[in-house]
């Protein structure tokens, strides 16, 4: 008699197991491939005494300087407290400096310094690196596969999340 074969359990009959084990979660998954990366990042990053908050907000305006705070918060994805917290504790450290809008003086915007603009050629390569190391053993196909699906991911999540929002405005009417 044959020995039975272990069945292959398809994608979303493991998405229906009640116990729901961590290894088959995506989100636990995409959390803790995002909590390595950051640590990574954050030892190549420390010698230079930038912290991962600073490196997110230098990121945007390497990309695009003189955003104001509002703009950099929505780019960032934090509360604008705590995007005026960062930015004051990059102002104390010399990075940036805030701007009035000529236009509208309820608006600052975020400029980099020089020691700031200088930065970017020390800390782009070693997020390079650390980029490099953690597709390491991945063809240039896996990793747009992989770039593709993330992509996905976060277009699904933003309609669900608006399903989800419009549903509980129409609920609380």
């Amino acid at each position: 008699m044959p020995a039975k074969r272990p069945q292959r359990r398809s994608a979303q009959s493991a998405a229906l197991d009640p116990n729901f084990p961590l290894e088959q979660s995506v989100g636990y998954q995409i959390r803790q491939t995002h909590r390595a990366l950051q640590r990574f990042l954050q030892l190549k990053i420390e010698p230079y005494d930038v912290t991962l908050g600073m490196w997110y907000f230098l990121r945007a305006l390497w990309h695009e300087d003189g955003l104001t705070q509002r703009e950099l918060s929505r780019r960032i994805g934090t509360m604008e407290p705590t995007t005026l917290s960062a930015i004051q504790n990059m102002e104390r450290r010399g990075l940036v400096r805030r701007v009035r809008d000529k236009t509208d003086r309820r608006k600052w915007h975020i400029r980099l310094t020089p020691k700031a603009q200088n930065l970017k050629k020390d800390l782009i390569p070693l997020a390079r690196q650390v980029v490099s190391s953690s597709v390491e053993g991945m063809g240039a196909r896996e990793v747009q596969e992989l770039l593709h699906s993330l992509t996905e991911i976060q277009k699904n999540i933003r309609a669900a999340t608006s399903v989800f929002e419009d549903e509980l405005a129409l609920a609380s009417e």
